[in-house]
C-alpha cells in the first residue's frame, strides 16, 4: 500500500479513505458481537466481578506480546488487554464451560467432542427417566380405585404440570450454556445463591428419594413376584402379613442399596454402558402392554378370579374354585371348603356364614378390549384401609362372618382417596430433567434440549392416557384394585394383559427399577457435589471432595444414607408423597425463575426457545403449589419449611456470590417502584425515623480513625431505616481512585464488625470540605436520602496551629443547617459503649433548652429499643427563667410526655439572673487573645511564604491569582485581592519593616478588651455547664441542643470554645441540632 501511494498519489487518498471506512465498520460490527460473547461465556461460578476469560488482565498487560498490527494503530495501546476480536474467536471456539461437580466422562470419552442429537442425548434419557415403577406397580391399581375420569384427570394435571416445567426450563436451558447441575444450576443461576441452595438441596433429596423408591418397587418385584420364596419373615396371622412384608422389604432393600451403591462407587462406566439395556427392558414392557391390549380384543388371556358371593378371593391358597370335588362317585369338600369349614366334614353346621349363603362363582380377569368394563370402571371405587374387594352386580347375601377367614378374602392395604393417588403417582411425571443434565453431551444443546424434552413428556403422557384407557377397558374392577395380584394367583396385574407372557413385564420391570435406582444413586451425589463446590452452604463442604478422578465419595455415602432413611418406611406408597414433595418444589421454582426472568426483561435474558410465556410460567407455578397440597399438606408445609430454613441458613452466613440471578433483578425493580412512591412528598411525622449520614474520618493507613461513630449508629438504628457512612479522601480522583476503593473497602469491614446494615460511599476531592459538601448534598437517591448527618468532634483544636479541622466542622454544621437537615455531634465517642456492653441502670438525661421539633425526645427513646441502652431511665430537664412559672412548666411538659407516650422523669431548673462572674470575663479575655495570636501568626507565616514567591519572582511580571496555595486559603478566612505588582528595591524593604513589627502587635494583644456579646454567650455557657454538670455529672449519656454558628464567620473560633465550656466535664455528650421541622407527634 505504501508503493501504491507513492505511485499514484492523487488517486490512492480516496481508496484509502474509503478501506479505512470500511474497516471502520467491521471494528464497530464485531466490537458489539465481542460484548455479547463474553456476556455469554462469562463464567458466573460465583465470581461476582465481571472478569471474561477473553479480557487479559493488567498483569499480562505488562509482558510483551505482540498484538500491535497497522490497521489496529489507533488502538494499539490498549489491545495489550483487550484483544483484537480474531484473537477473541480463535479463544471462543477452544473455550468449555467448566462443569460443576465430577467428571461425567472417562478418560476415553473426553476426547471426543459432543455429537449426540436430540434423540440419543435427550428424547430417550428422558423416556428413561419417566418411565418407572408407578407405570408397572401402580397405574393399574390407581385406574381400579380412581375410575377412569378421575384417573385420567390425575395424569393431566400431573403431566401438564410437567409440560409446563418443561416450557420454562427449556427457556432458561436455551439462555446460555447449562454445564452439569441441571435444574439446581438453573434455578441458582436465575434467582441467586439462596433460592439455588434451596432448590437444590430439595431436589437433591428427591432425586435421593427417588433412588429408595426405585429400589424398593424393584424389591417388591422380587418378593411378589419373582421369587416369593426368599422371604424371610412369615406371619402366622393372616392380619399381620403386611408387618413382615415390610421387614423383608427393609432387609432386602438395605442389601440392595448396598450393592448398588458399590457399583456407583467402582465405577460410572458400567451405570453408563448399561443405561440403554434399561431403556430397552422399559420400551419392551410397555410395547407388550400394548400388544396384549390390542390382542384381548379377539384371544382374551386367562386368568380367572375365583369368588364368593360378591367378595374377591384369594387364588393362590386354593386349587378349585368350587366348594366341593367330585373324586369318582364321591363328593368331597374342597380346599376352599376346608378353609372355611372344619376339614374333611360337608356338614354346614360348623361353617362360615358367609361362605354357606354365598355361592362361588368365576368371572374372567381379562375379559378384552371389546368387553364392557370401559362403563365399568368409569367412576371412582375409593376403599377404607380392610376393606374387602367387592364386585358389583354379583349376587350376594349379607352374612357375618368369621374373622379367621379374613386372609382369604382380598382387600385394601390402605385407606385411599384422590389426593393420595395423586401424590403416588406424580414421581412417574418427573424425570424431565435428564435432557438439560447432559447439555455438555448435545452437538446442539439449545435446539436439543425443548424439542427432545417437549416430545419426551408429549410422548409418556399419551402413553399415560391410554393406559389408562386400556386398564380400565381390559381388566376387571376387582382386579384392577387388588395392588399385588392376590386374586390371579400372586401376578403382577399389568403383566396379565401383557403378550406374550407375563413375565415380560416382570423381568422388564424389575430391571427398568434397578436401573432407574442405579441412575438416581449416580445423579444424587453429583448434584450434592455441585451444591457443595460452589461453597454457599459450608457445612457441605467436605462433600464437595472426592476421588482423585473426581468421583464424590463423601457425597456417595450420604446420599446411602439418606436414601437407607426410605428403605426404612419400606412402603412404595409412603415414600412416593415425599418424593413428590421434593420435586414439585424444584419444579416451581423453574417456573418462578422463567416468570420472574421474563417480566424484568433483563438484556441477559434472551432464549433461543421463543415459546413461553410469563402466564404460563405462573400457571405452571400454581399447579405444582396445588399439587403440593393436594398430594399432601402436611408433607407440603414440612418441605416448604425445609426450603425455609436452608434459604434463611445460605442468607444468615451471607452467599458471597453475584450470579447476575433474577432476584437481584426483582429486587432492583422493587427499589425504583417504592423510590418512585416515596417521591411523592415528604414523609408523615408519624414515619420519620432518623435516616443518618455518618462523616467517618480515615487515618493514614485507610482504617476508620473512630469506629464507635459506627457503633453509635447501629445503636441508634436498629437495623432499620437508611444509614449511609461516607469519607472523603483529598486528592485527584484519577490518581485517587485505588485508594478510595481501598477506603471503601476498610469502611465496608468495619461497618460488618460493628453490624451497620447500610450502603457505603468514599467521593476525592481537592478540599475535605468539598467532599463533606459533596456527600450532604448527593448521598441517597430519591425519597432514601438522609435527613440526619452524625459527625465527630475536631478532637485537639486548640492545641493545632492549623484550624482547618475545626473550620471543616463549623462549615459542616452550616450546610447541615442550609439543607435542613438535623446534625448529631457525640462528643467524647471513644468513651460510648460497645454492642457488647450492657447498662443495667443508669440515666439517659436530655437537656432540653430551646425547641428543635422533639429530636431530643425522640433520640433517647430510640436508643432504649437497642439491648445496650435498654434499662436506662430517661429524665428530661428544661431550663426556666425568671419570668417563668416552673411548677406550671412541669405540669405541662409531663402532660406533653404523657401524650408522646414516652415514660420519662421531668424537672424544670431554675437559672436566676446573676452578674457576671470575673471567671467568665477572664476565660472570654482568654479566648480571644489566643485567637487574635494565632491570627498573627498564620499571617506572620503567610508573609515568609509570599516573601519566598516574591524572591523567586523576582527581575519579573506577576499575575498572582491568590497568595496562597489551596490548602493556606482554607488557613486564612478572607484571601487578599487579586493584585499585579512589580518587584522593586523600595518594597521588598517596606515587606521586611512589616514584619519588625511584630512586638507592637504583642502590645496590642495584651491591651485586648473582650467583646461584649461574646462575653454573654460565655456567661450562657458557664452557667448552663455549671447546672449540667450538677444535674447529669453521672449520666450514661446527655442530649443537648447544639447551639447554632454565628452568622459571622469571623467568630468561628469562639464558637468552639463557646461548645467545650458547655460540655466541659461531661463524660458522654451528644450535642443535636434539629432539620427545621417537626418529628414526633401527639396523633396516633
Amino acid at each position: 500500500m505504501d508503493i501504491l501511494s507513492q505511485r499514484h498519489p492523487t488517486h490512492f487518498t480516496t481508496f484509502k479513505n474509503v478501506f479505512i471506512i470500511s474497516h471502520i465498520n467491521e471494528i464497530i460490527i464485531f466490537t458489539v458481537n465481542h460484548k455479547c460473547l463474553s456476556s455469554l461465556s462469562s463464567t458466573g461460578h460465583g465470581n461476582h466481578k465481571e472478569d471474561s476469560p477473553f479480557l487479559k488482565s493488567a498483569d499480562a498487560a505488562s509482558k510483551n506480546y505482540d498484538f500491535y498490527d497497522r490497521n489496529l494503530a489507533l488502538f494499539e495501546e490498549e489491545l495489550d488487554i483487550r484483544p483484537k476480536v480474531s484473537s477473541l474467536l480463535s479463544r471462543l471456539v477452544n473455550y468449555t464451560n467448566i462443569t460443576q461437580g465430577a467428571k461425567e466422562h472417562e478418560e476415553e470419552e473426553s476426547t471426543e467432542s459432543p455429537n449426540m442429537g436430540t434423540l440419543m442425548g435427550v428424547y430417550l434419557p428422558c423416556l428413561q427417566n419417566i418411565f418407572g415403577v408407578i407405570l408397572f406397580l401402580r397405574l393399574t391399581w390407581i385406574v381400579g380405585m380412581a375410575g377412569i375420569m378421575q384417573s385420567l384427570l390425575i395424569v393431566l394435571m400431573c403431566c401438564s404440570c410437567t409440560m409446563l416445567t418443561a416450557i420454562s426450563m427449556s427457556a432458561i436451558a436455551t439462555n446460555g450454556v447449562v454445564p452439569a447441575g441441571g435444574a439446581y444450576f438453573m434455578i441458582s443461576r436465575s434467582l441467586g445463591p439462596e433460592f439455588g441452595g434451596a432448590v437444590g438441596l430439595c431436589f437433591y433429596l428427591g432425586t435421593t428419594f427417588a433412588s429408595a423408591m426405585y429400589i424398593l418397587g424393584a424389591i417388591e418385584i422380587f418378593l411378589k413376584y419373582l421369587v416369593p420364596q426368599a422371604a424371610i419373615f412369615h406371619s402366622t396371622d393372616p392380619l399381620g402379613s403386611d408387618s413382615a412384608m415390610l421387614n423383608n422389604m427393609r432387609v432386602y432393600g438395605s442389601i440392595c442399596l448396598t450393592l448398588m451403591a458399590v457399583v456407583v462407587f467402582v465405577g460410572v462406566k458400567y451405570v453408563n454402558k448399561l443405561a440403554s439395556l434399561f431403556l430397552t427392558c422399559v420400551i419392551i414392557s410397555i410395547v407388550s402392554i400394548y400388544a396384549g391390549a390390542f390382542k384381548s380384543m379377539t384371544h382374551p388371556p386367562e386368568f380367572p378370579i375365583c369368588m364368593l358371593g360378591n367378595r374377591t378371593l384369594v387364588r393362590d391358597r386354593f386349587d378349585v374354585c368350587a366348594k366341593t370335588v367330585i373324586e369318582g362317585n364321591h363328593t368331597m369338600p374342597s380346599q376352599l371348603w376346608d378353609r372355611f369349614c372344619l376339614p374333611g366334614n360337608l356338614s354346614s353346621t360348623q361353617c362360615d356364614d358367609y361362605f354357606i349363603q354365598n355361592n362361588v362363582t368365576e368371572i374372567q380377569g381379562i375379559p378384552g378390549l371389546v368387553s364392557a368394563l370401559l362403563l365399568e370402571n368409569m367412576w371412582s371405587n375409593y376403599l377404607p384401609k380392610g376393606e374387602i374387594l367387592e364386585k358389583a352386580g354379583l349376587q350376594s347375601v349379607d352374612a357375618h362372618g368369621t374373622m379367621d377367614n379374613f386372609g382369604m378374602y382380598v382387600s385394601a392395604d390402605i385407606a385411599t382417596s384422590f389426593t393420595l393417588l395423586v401424590g403416588i403417582f406424580f414421581p412417574s411425571a418427573t424425570g424431565i430433567m435428564a435432557g438439560s443434565n447432559r447439555s455438555g453431551d448435545l452437538r446442539d444443546a439449545q435446539k436439543s434440549i425443548p424439542v427432545g424434552t417437549i416430545l419426551a413428556i408429549t410422548t409418556t403422557s399419551l402413553v399415560y392416557l391410554s393406559s389408562v384407557i386400556l386398564f380400565g377397558s381390559c381388566i376387571e374392577g376387582v382386579v384392577l384394585r387388588d395392588k399385588f395380584g392376590d386374586a390371579v394367583r400372586k401376578n403382577l396385574v399389568v403383566g396379565t394383559l401383557s403378550w406374550p407372557s407375563p413375565w415380560v413385564i416382570v423381568i422388564g420391570s424389575f430391571f427398568s427399577t434397578v436401573g432407574a435406582g442405579l441412575q438416581s444413586l449416580t445423579g444424587a451425589p453429583r448434584l450434592l457435589q455441585a451444591i457443595a463446590k460452589d461453597n454457599i452452604i459450608p457445612f457441605l463442604r467436605v462433600f464437595g471432595h472426592g476421588k482423585s478422578n473426581g468421583e464424590p465419595t463423601w457425597a456417595l455415602l450420604l446420599t446411602g444414607l439418606i436414601a437407607e432413611l426410605g428403605i426404612l418406611i419400606a412402603s412404595l406408597d409412603m415414600v412416593a408423597p415425599i418424593l413428590s414433595m421434593f420435586f414439585l418444589m424444584c419444579y416451581l421454582f423453574v417456573n418462578l425463575a422463567c416468570a420472574v426472568q421474563t417480566l424484568l426483561r433483563t438484556p441477559n435474558w434472551r432464549p433461543r426457545f421463543k415459546y413461553y410465556h410469563w402466564a404460563l410460567s405462573f400457571l405452571g407455578m400454581s399447579m405444582c403449589v396445588a399439587l403440593m397440597f393436594i398430594s399432601s399438606w402436611y408433607y407440603a408445609i414440612v418441605a416448604m419449611g425445609i426450603a425455609g430454613m436452608i434459604y434463611k441458613y445460605i442468607e444468615y452466613q451471607g452467599a458471597e456470590k453475584e450470579w447476575g440471578d433474577g432476584i437481584r433483578g426483582l429486587s432492583l425493580s422493587a427499589a425504583r417502584y417504592a423510590l418512585l412512591r416515596l417521591e411523592v412528598g415528604p414523609p408523615h411525622t408519624k414515619n420519620w425515623r432518623p435516616q443518618l449520614l455518618v462523616l467517618l474520618k480515615l487515618d493514614e493507613d485507610l482504617h476508620v480513625k473512630y469506629p464507635r461513630l459506627l457503633t453509635f449508629a447501629s445503636q441508634l438504628k436498629a437495623g432499620k431505616g437508611l444509614t449511609i457512612v461516607g469519607s472523603v479522601i483529598q486528592g485527584n480522583f484519577l490518581d485517587s481512585y485505588g485508594e478510595m476503593q481501598a477506603a471503601e473497602q476498610a469502611i465496608k469491614n468495619m461497618m460488618e464488625i460493628e453490624r451497620v446494615k447500610g450502603f457505603c460511599q468514599v467521593v476525592v476531592a481537592s478540599k475535605v470540605r468539598e467532599g463533606i459538601v459533596h456527600l450532604i448534598q448527593s448521598c441517597g437517591l430519591g425519597g432514601m436520602k438522609h435527613n440526619t448527618v452524625v459527625m465527630g468532634w475536631p478532637y485537639g483544636w486548640r492545641q493545632s496551629e492549623d484550624p482547618r479541622a475545626w473550620k471543616t466542622f463549623i462549615n459542616t454544621v452550616r450546610c447541615t443547617t442550609a439543607a435542613h437537615l438535623a446534625l448529631m455531634v457525640p462528643k467524647n465517642v471513644s468513651f460510648y459503649p460497645s454492642n457488647h456492653e450492657r447498662f443495667t441502670d443508669g440515666n439517659i438525661d436530655v437537656w432540653w433548652i430551646v425547641h428543635d421539633g422533639g429530636m431530643l425526645m425522640l433520640l433517647p427513646f430510640l436508643l432504649k429499643q437497642h439491648k445496650v441502652w435498654r434499662k436506662c431511665k430517661m429524665r428530661i430537664f428544661t431550663v426556666a427563667q425568671m419570668d417563668d412559672n416552673s411548677i406550671q412548666m412541669k405540669k405541662d411538659l409531663a402532660t406533653f410526655l404523657y401524650q408522646l407516650r414516652i415514660e420519662a422523669e421531668v424537672e424544670v431548673v431554675e437559672m436566676h439572673d446573676s452578674d457576671i462572674s470575673a471567671y467568665t470575663y477572664e476565660r472570654t479575655l482568654m479566648m480571644e487573645q489566643r485567637s487574635q495570636m494565632l491570627r498573627q501568626m498564620r499571617l506572620s507565616s503567610a508573609e515568609r511564604q509570599r516573601e519566598a514567591q516574591l524572591v523567586k519572582d523576582r527581575h519579573s511580571l506577576v499575575r498572582m491569582g491568590s497568595l496562597y496555595s489551596d490548602e493556606e486559603e482554607e488557613v486564612v478566612e478572607a484571601p487578599p485581592e487579586k493584585i499585579q505588582m512589580t518587584w522593586t528595591k523600595e518594597k521588598c524593604e517596606a515587606e521586611r519593616r512589616n514584619r519588625n513589627n511584630a512586638p507592637e502587635n504583642f502590645r496590642e494583644l495584651m491591651s485586648l478588651k473582650p467583646d461584649q456579646s461574646n462575653v454573654r454567650r460565655m456567661h450562657t455557657a458557664v452557667k448552663l455547664n455549671e447546672v449540667i454538670v450538677n444535674r447529669s455529672h453521672d449520666a450514661r449519656l446527655v442530649l443537648l441542643n447544639m447551639p447554632g454558628p454565628p452568622r459571622n464567620t469571623d467568630g468561628d473560633e469562639n464558637y468552639m470554645e463557646f461548645l467545650e465550656v458547655l460540655t466541659e466535664g461531661l463524660e458522654r455528650v451528644l450535642l443535636v441540632r434539629g432539620g427545621g421541622r417537626e418529628v414526633i407527634t401527639i396523633y396516633s
